[in-house]
Parts: C-alpha cells; sequence; structure tokens
C-alpha cells in the first residue's frame, strides 16, 4: 500500500509538470510507468506478487496485439499511425501505450468490481466501458501532441467512433484476462486502484478545462462526466453509507 501511495503521488506531480512544461511528451512516458507501478503495488497488496504481475501482464499483452493488429491493419480501431515521438517502439508500437493499457486496465477492473461484485460478463462490460471513458481523454491529448495520428478525422476531436468502439472491444478482453487472473468477487475491489482511477479522472479534467494551452472544456465534460460516473459510483459501492 505504501509503494502504490507514494508512486500515485508521484504520478500526480509528474502529470502536474506535464502539463505546465512547453514540452510534456518527455515526461509521458514517466507518469505511465508510475500508474503502472503504483497499479501493480496495489494489486500485489491485494493479491500477492505473482497475480498482480501476471494480470498486468496478460492486459499489457493483450493491449499490445491489439495495437499491433491496429496499425498494420485498420482493426478495431481504425487506420492510425504513431508518430516516433514515443520511444522504444516494438512493431510501430511505443511500448508505453501496452504499459498504459496494462495499468489503467488494473484501474478499471477494480472500478468495476466495486460496481459489480459478481465475477462474469456484467463486471467485464462495466469495466470495458470504464476503461473506455478514459479514451475520451486520452485520444484528444495525444493527438493535440502529435504521438499519433489518424486516417480520417472523426467527429469527436478529430477521433473517428470507430476508435471508441474498439476500445470497448479490446477493453472486454482485458477484463476478461484480468478476471482470469485475479477476479475473487468482492475481495478484488481494491480502494488503492480504485484511487487511481479517480486521481486520473480529477487531474484529467483539470488539465482540459484550465490547465492545457488552449484549454478544451467539450473534452473536460465528456471525459469528466463519463470518468467521473464510473469514479463515484465505485466510492459509493466500495463504502456505502
Amino acid at each position: 500500500m505504501l509503494a502504490g501511495a507514494g508512486c500515485l503521488g508521484t504520478m500526480a506531480v509528474a502529470q502536474v509538470l506535464s502539463g505546465v512544461r512547453p514540452e510534456p511528451i518527455r515526461l509521458t512516458g514517466v507518469v505511465v510507468v508510475l500508474l503502472a507501478a503504483s497499479a501493480v503495488a496495489f494489486a500485489a497488496g491485494r493479491d500477492g506478487a505473482g497475480r498482480a504481475v501476471g494480470a498486468f501482464g496478460s492486459a499489457v499483452a493483450v493491449g499490445y496485439a491489439a495495437e499491433w493488429v491496429g496499425v498494420r491493419a485498420g482493426v478495431p480501431f481504425g487506420e492510425y499511425s504513431y508518430t516516433s515521438l514515443l520511444r522504444p517502439q516494438l512493431g510501430g508500437v511505443p511500448v508505453i501505450v501496452a504499459v498504459a493499457w496494462g495499468g489503467m486496465g488494473l484501474a478499471a477492473h477494480a472500478v468495476a468490481t466495486a460496481i459489480v461484485p459478481e465475477a462474469g460478463f456484467r463486471r467485464w462490460a462495466a469495466g470495458a466501458l470504464a476503461l473506455t471513458a478514459w479514451d475520451l481523454f486520452l485520444d484528444p491529448q495525444m493527438l493535440r501532441m502529435g504521438l499519433w495520428t489518424w486516417a480520417d478525422d472523426g467527429p469527436y476531436r478529430g477521433v473517428p467512433v470507430s476508435n471508441f468502439a474498439g476500445w470497448l472491444a479490446v477493453s472486454l478482453v482485458v477484463m476478461a484476462a484480468i478476471d482470469a487472473i485475479v477476479g475473487r468477487s468482492e475481495a478484488a475491489a481494491s480502494g488503492g486502484l480504485i484511487a487511481i482511477y479517480g486521481v486520473m479522472t480529477a487531474m484529467e479534467t483539470l488539465a482540459f478545462a484550465a490547465v492545457f494551452e488552449p484549454p478544451d472544456r467539450v473534452v473536460a465534460l465528456a471525459g469528466g462526466a463519463a470518468m467521473g460516473t464510473f469514479a463515484v459510483l465505485a466510492w459509493r459501492r466500495r463504502w456505502p453509507r
């Protein structure tokens, strides 16, 4: 718990610095690594190191496989490609992107477990929606930083609808993979992992509303409402009055 909290606090500081610095890309990898370290640490405190690493690794593998296919075949997200700004890359996919799937995958799974304590498809669907909600922030942010490009512009800040359909599909597989390793009913609803999701919700909303230049209050509202709904539901279910 202490290691997870320490990594989460440091990640928050790095996230703030990445938002106010003129060259935020240099801190992107740091933020993602700290996010993943915090998630694995909290999961290890709940399930043991072996299961935590296994669940994280399975989410990373699913995310990487989807991205690897995506940049080549245009499915399941649509036609896109990564620029050379994020390094290192493996098969045209930045390694840090796969790590992000793992870290936020664990957090979204914990949120879903708090909302739907019973293991099964309903939990997977809740987790997939919670993880896809994060992409309402992620894609517009990464596009404005020039980290990837879409072949065709879409209606949501240049992001096509196919991207969100693909995120839902891949996130469903990520949730099933994590659930197979750590999905033990109520015991899997980790407060630390839910805190990660809540911190990301608050920081991304604030960043788009007031920190980024120029601000984008449409993204702040859309992402904040979507992620915020899941964060509030998870906290209320975990600690009911």
